[in-house]
Formats: structure tokens, sequence, C-alpha cells
């Protein structure tokens, strides 16, 4: 009789005659001229010929691959598992001691939740290992691979339920250049030290939807680059300023939590960026600049002391070369310029003579030869083109590379403006709110129309401030500010401002015409009931329009200097239309309304009347004035709003601060300042005080 272990040895010899035969494996399609096997559906992993080469298995029965599942293929290069629903695991040496193959994937296994971290070892030839769509809830241990290969490809894409990226994630699994796609996955965060003890050539991290922090030493320890990285698509708000000096290319298109970057002078050599915000891109440019200047600086001392030290041949050495004195120079101005908060730092162009006494620039070099060593290609790269950066989205017309007030009178005249837009509004609320007079309906809307003058001032103040905190460097804060509540809260003052500002006006017109055209009949004057009403629905107005574009329907960049100006929705434009239409309806009613008093002060019928003729003459000078602040705004505002913009952003701003807030300045003037009643209850108030009490009285 046989012995079980003899049958085992013929079951075996048996089973190598039939595939040296040629026989596939059940429920298996074989292709011997590639040695390719597939399999669909296998209750238990086939045995395949030792001669083949790829092997692939859908949708299997397996619960796990089993330690040393491949192990007698000894010429397989490619296998795949994919479009499994009962693969739960692989096992210790899963995929162990494959010396010939290259690629491994695992493709929509959503059962398979463990990966044992010794799975995959020992595999020196594996160029790709793809991991797709899988049930992992744990980053896989990949530290035994060992690969011998160059420019090894990982790929861990559409496992929703990794959230983490842990320390030396990736150390072992090549010794060579790396390249890393962890797109569409569920990461939340990347620990320090994850890339720590690799090459890396590129890293995908785009689509990682819930992707909200890269630690500061996540690329501590990498032993050279990346050179590409992606966090498009990422919740992002920070990036780690380590780690970034070899990256050539930059992605982070649609990042919009990324308001701010590191350091520019992190990215030493990048040359390429696609990014979220146009202001990035603006600072990008100004690195080069500074970066250029730092270098021309370097190449002009070079030339210099070799020019100098040509001669001196008591301190010639063959030790010292040309190029000794432009490392040393470019770290010395790469220091100060990494370390000064301004990009222009105040280092001397050229070395005084007492700099050279003391040894500051004192060196040694060959009485021949002297510039051996040192590659002046570096200067002459410096007056070829321009080596920046390229960079997207490309400031324009309309997202310039510059700060909020670009100009230097313009600097100073907001602050101007604002200033004394704030104070002479203040000024007159206070007299109002002190004085004992009797409240009519003319001193009731005077305060409301000083209050939102009052209102454009604090706008206009806000502006002021922004610029002077970001002056020069608008372009790293240009976003947070952009899209920060500061900017929210400016666009509302600014439009409420000018709406109630502009809504008053047109009261008062309307209540001083109803006076003059019904003098004779008092019984049919405003009172002070009916001015309140129609002040209620006013604010009502003001505050819904400026109210608006915080639920989405337009945006402030249409009516202040916060962000851009575009019109890319049919409602956004019908906004704009809508306060520019306003504003020139009250405008012409004004006009009107005052068209219609001076032809009645001046009707020889109207007798009645002459004694306005000092206030008509009063509005005269004020609707000039409204129509010099309104007219340019309306004019520029309709035509952008049409898509036909007839001026930059950067000469709008002088509509911003010379017209937009004129009215806010002359109001308290024309209306109230000089007027003999503002004189009487200033008067009043400084008797009350014990002060002008003979002024008072003659008064």
């Amino acid at each position: 009789m046989m012995t079980g272990v003899n049958l085992l040895v013929l079951f075996s010899v048996m089973v190598e005659v039939s595939l040296s035969l040629g026989h596939c494996p059940v429920l298996c399609l074989c292709d011997w001229d590639v040695h390719s096997v597939s399999c669909v559906g296998a209750e238990v992993l086939p045995v395949f010929h030792c001669s083949t080469q790829e092997v692939w298995l859908t949708g299997t029965k397996l619960s796990s691959v089993p330690p040393n599942a491949f192990a007698n293929l000894t010429n397989v290069s490619h296998i795949y598992i994919s479009d499994d629903d009962t693969l739960t695991n692989l096992e210790r040496h899963s995929f162990h001691n494959l010396s010939r193959v290259t690629h491994i994937q695992l493709t929509g296994i959503k059962t398979l939740s463990f990966i044992d971290q010794e799975a995959f070892k020992d595999l020196p030839n594996l160029k790709y290992l793809g991991i797709t769509n899988t049930g992992l809830t744990s980053f896989p241990g990949l530290q035994f691979i060992q690969s011998h290969q160059e420019d090894f490809i990982l790929e861990i894409v559409e496992n929703a339920f990794i959230q983490v990226i842990p320390a030396n994630a990736f150390s072992g699994i090549c010794e060579n250049a790396l390249t890393i796609m962890l797109n569409n996955n569920g990461v939340k965060e990347i620990q320090s030290f994850a890339f720590n003890g690799t090459r890396l050539e590129e890293v995908y991290l785009h689509r990682n939807l819930d992707l909200e922090q890269i630690d500061e030493l996540a690329f501590s320890g990498v032993i050279q680059g990346p050179t590409h990285l992606d966090i498009s698509e990422t919740k992002l708000s920070s990036l780690p300023s380590r780690g970034m000096e070899a990256v050539e290319k930059f992605q982070a298109k649609n990042t919009w939590a990324l308001k701010a970057l590191p350091p520019f002078g992190a990215f030493v050599h990048l040359q390429r960026a696609e990014l979220t915000f146009p202001s990035h891109c603006c600072g990008l440019k100004l690195l080069k600049r500074w970066r250029g200047l730092s270098e021309a600086v370097v190449c002009n001392l070079t030339r210099t002391a070799l020019g100098k030290l040509q001669g001196s041949s008591a301190r010639v050495s063959q030790k010292y070369l040309g190029h000794k004195i432009y490392q040393r120079l470019k770290h010395s101005l790469t220091t100060a310029g990494t370390t000064n908060h301004n990009p222009y730092y105040k280092t001397p162009i050229c070395p005084s003579e007492q700099s050279e006494t003391e040894g500051v620039f004192t060196v040694e070099l060959p009485t021949e030869q002297f510039s051996e060593g040192f590659d002046f290609a570096l200067c002459d790269d410096l007056h070829t083109d321009d080596h920046g950066p390229l960079c997207s989205p490309l400031p324009d017309a309309l997202n310039p590379c510059e700060d909020v007030m670009s100009r230097g009178f313009l600097r100073v005249l907001v602050w101007v403006v604002s200033l004394l837009a704030i104070s002479a509004n203040l000024l007159v609320m206070f007299i109002l709110l002190t004085s004992r007079q009797k409240l009519s309906v003319t001193r009731f809307l005077m305060g409301h129309l000083a209050f939102a003058d009052f209102c454009m001032g604090m706008y206009l103040l806000i502006i002021a401030s922004v610029d002077l905190y970001t002056h020069s460097h608008y372009y790293h804060y240009a976003i947070a500010w952009q899209t920060g509540s500061g900017c929210s809260l400016a666009g509302t003052l600014s439009v409420f401002a000018s709406e109630l500002s502009v809504y008053t006006l047109t009261l008062i017109s309307l209540q001083r015409w109803h006076a003059i055209f019904f003098a004779m009949r008092p019984d049919r004057n405003m009172r002070l009931r009916h001015a309140a009403v129609l002040m209620l629905v006013g604010w009502l107005q003001c505050v819904v329009l400026a109210l608006l574009p915080l639920f989405g329907v337009s945006s402030y960049q249409r009516v202040s200097i916060c962000l851009p100006m575009d019109t890319a929705t049919a409602a956004a434009q019908a906004y704009v239309v809508s306060i520019l239409m306003i504003n020139l309806i009250a405008f012409m009613v004004v006009c009107l309304c005052y068209l219609h008093i001076y032809c009645m002060v001046h009707n020889p019928q109207h007798q009645s009347s002459r004694s306005d003729t000092s206030m008509a003459k009063r509005m005269a000078v004020l609707i000039f004035t409204s129509f010099l602040c309104l007219a340019p705004i309306c004019f520029y505002g309709l035509s952008a709003a049409f898509h036909q913009p007839l001026m930059t952003l950067t000469d709008s701003k002088v509509l911003l601060v010379l017209f937009y807030p004129l009215n806010s300045c002359a109001h308290p003037f024309f209306y109230v300042i000089l007027t003999k009643a503002f004189h009487r209850d200033i008067l009043m108030l400084l008797r009350r005080m014990g002060l002008c009490q003979w002024q008072a009285h003659l008064y």
C-alpha cells in the first residue's frame, strides 16, 4: 500500500505533468503564448504552472491570500487581484521572495481591511504596487519590500477609510527614486517623518477632500526630493516650510483653505506652480526678483574682489579659489534675506574700505588663473530672459500684484478723507443729540445722514488700516483678507453707508421741496412720524442690499476693493445694476426737486418762497458735489457690469478714495456745520458748560 506521503508526491507529479502538457486550472483561461493565466470566481487558490508570468484573479471566493501563495512561480512578473467581495486580509509572506515580480495590483477589494506588515517582503525587482478602492482602515506596512528598481511607483488611491499617514510609512520600500500616488483617499492627517528615509520624485495628494494637516516635519528625514508635489482639492490651510527646497513643480488648484503659502524662500528650485489664487503668483514673482537681486550683488562683489586681488601676490594661495568668494557672499546674503522681514534688505552692494582691511572679504587666490573654480555662467544667466517660475492663475487687470492703495498719494488721501468724514459727522451727531432744541423733521433726517456718512468714513478707515498693515506684503495677506470677516464687514459698511446716504439725501430733498411747495399750507407739512416711517423703510432697504452678498447673491468686490470685480452670474450683474440704478434715480429726483425749487423762488408770482433763495443756492452746490460723486461711479460701474470695463482696478481706486466718499465729507459741512442753527446749538452747548456766555446771549 502507498503511504500518504507517496500519494502527495504522486499527486504533485501528476499536476506538474498535466500543467506541462498545457492543462489550465479550473475556472481559468490560459494564454500559453504569453504565459498568462486569468481566473474568475476561484474558491481556492489555483495551482499555476511554474512558467506562468502573469496571474489575474477576479471575483474569487478567497478569504485571505495565504503565506507563500505564489512561491512556486519563479517566473511571475505581474499579479493582479480585483473585484473581490470575500478577501479580507493578506497574511504574512503573502507576496514573499518573488525575485522577478515587477507589478502587483489589488483593485476593487472593498472587504480587504488588513495587510500584514510582512505581506510584501523581499521583492527586489518590484516597480509598481497598486492598492486601489479597498476597505483598509490603516496605512499598510510596506517597509520590507526592499526594491532595487529605479523610479518605483506606489499607488494607494481611493481608499476611503485610510485617515492617517504615519511616520516612516514609506521607508524601506525602495532605495532609489520613489513616486507616491495617494490621491482620492480619506486621509485627514500626514504625521511627522511620514516620508522619512526616502528619495522622493513625485508626491500626489490631490483630491484627499478631508486632508487638513501636513505636519511641519512630515518631510523631515527625506534623503532627496520631492520634485513634484500636488495638494490640489484638499482642505489644507497651511504647508510645512521644511522639505520644500527640492520642489520644482507645485500644484495647489482649488485648495481654497490654503490662504497663505510657506515663506517663498522655501521654494528654492521652484520652476512651475499651479495655484488657486493669483496673489500667490505675485509672491512667487517677487521671490525671483529678490533672489535675482542677491545673486547680482554676489556676482558684482565676486568680480570686484577678484579684480582687486589679482595683483596681490602676497596673499595668494592655491588653496582658495574664486568659488569660495561666491559661496561665502551668497550664503551671507541669503541669510540676511531670510532673516529680515523686508525683502529689500539693507546689504551694501560695494564693500567699504574698512571692511576690506578688516578681512570681511579677505580671501587668498592664485596669482594665475585667479577665476579658476568659479563659474561666471551663473552670473551671465542673470542677464538672460526671466527664469522665474511659471505660475497660474496669472495676475491680470482685475487681480494686479499691488497693495490695497497702490499709489502713494492715495495712501495719504485715504487717511485724510476717512478721518475728516469720521470727525465731521461725529461732531454733527454729538451736537444734534445734545441739543435741547425740539426734534424737527429736518434735524431728524440730518442725524440719519450724518450716521450714514460716519459709516462711510469707518469703511475707509478699515481700508486704510489694512493697507498700512499689509504694505509691501499684500500678496501674503490678500486671500485671508479677501475671504475673511474683515472684508465682509468693510463691504457691508460700504453698501449700507452709500445707500443710506443716497436715500436720506433724496428724502431731505423731497421734504424741502414739499415744504416750499406747500409753504402756504401748514397743515400739509411733513410730520415727524411720516419721516420716521420713511426712514424705517430706507433702513430696511439698505440693510437688505448690504447683506445680500453674505447670502451668495453677489460679492462686495463690485462696490469696494476687497475683491477683484467680476460679473460671473446673472444675480451678481442684476445686483450691481440695481444699486447703480437706485443711485441714478435718486440723483435725478434730487435734481428735479431743486430745479423746481429754483424755478419757484425766481417766479414773481410765488413771492412767498423768495426767502428760500439762499437755501436753493446752497442746495445747488450740493447737487453739483453729488453729481461729481455719482456720475463717474455709475458710468464706470455700469460699463463693468455689462462686461465692458473702461478702467482697471488700479485706476478705479482713484474713484474709491477721491469720489466715492466725497459726499460723506461734504454733507456735514453744507447741511449742518455751516448753518446758523448749528452755530446756535454749539453756543448753547458751550453756555451749559460755562463758556462763551456773552456770545451765546448775543446770539
